[in-house]
């Protein structure tokens, strides 16, 4: 049975996704200010839009498509307003990790869950976000847009008007910077 769209009474929608489309804008933005500002946008943009609305999802899954795409705005937003740290020398203590040769010193924990279990769980999730919120801004965008915004890298080095490799020196900079916050404060807590 398909879900109607209840257009005597929209403000339900308010009632009773709200919290589901905070706590995923949120956890792409890490900032309160910016997940409440385009959830507000995604419930006007959706209002505006009711009579478009065809039924052939739930309105939690068209409300979050709204969603993802005003995320998404933010982060290219924010991006273009950003001091271009993409270009400043980012020195990473790599003889930490690595020998001359570019071996791991010591080799990263082995995870033994499988990392779509994981992601499932609430308390990853946060350790996930506090991690995130962590990261230089420029990295954060980056890892949103590629690995939970799921853009392609064409996509996201047109839009921030960045090389491929820069685009990937950058993540692989945020990567390795959330596998040890993860390691430390996920894995090495558990």
């Amino acid at each position: 049975m398909k879900e109607t769209v209840n257009n005597e009474n929209p403000e339900r929608w308010v009632d009773q996704y709200a919290d589901v489309l905070y706590s995923f804008a949120w956890s792409r933005l890490n900032n309160r200010a910016s997940a409440e500002d385009v959830v507000q946008e995604t419930f006007l943009a959706a209002f505006r839009s009711k009579d478009k609305f065809t039924g052939n999802s739930s309105i939690q899954t068209w409300l979050i498509s709204i969603l993802k795409n005003k995320i998404v705005d933010v982060i290219r937003k924010e991006s273009r307003e950003a001091v271009t740290e993409e270009t400043k020398e980012v020195h990473e203590p790599a003889d930490q990790f690595f020998d001359r040769k570019g071996h791991w010193r010591v080799a990263p924990a082995d995870w033994k869950i499988h990392p779509g279990q994981v992601l499932e769980q609430k308390e990853f999730m946060d350790v996930l976000s506090g991690c995130l919120g962590h990261l230089p801004d420029n990295l954060r965008r980056l890892f949103v847009l590629r690995e939970l915004e799921e853009l392609n890298s064409d996509e996201i080095c047109d839009e921030l008007e960045i090389t491929a490799s820069n685009l990937w020196v950058m993540l692989y900079r945020a990567r390795m910077r959330l596998r040890g916050c993860l390691t430390e404060n996920w894995l090495e807590a558990k």
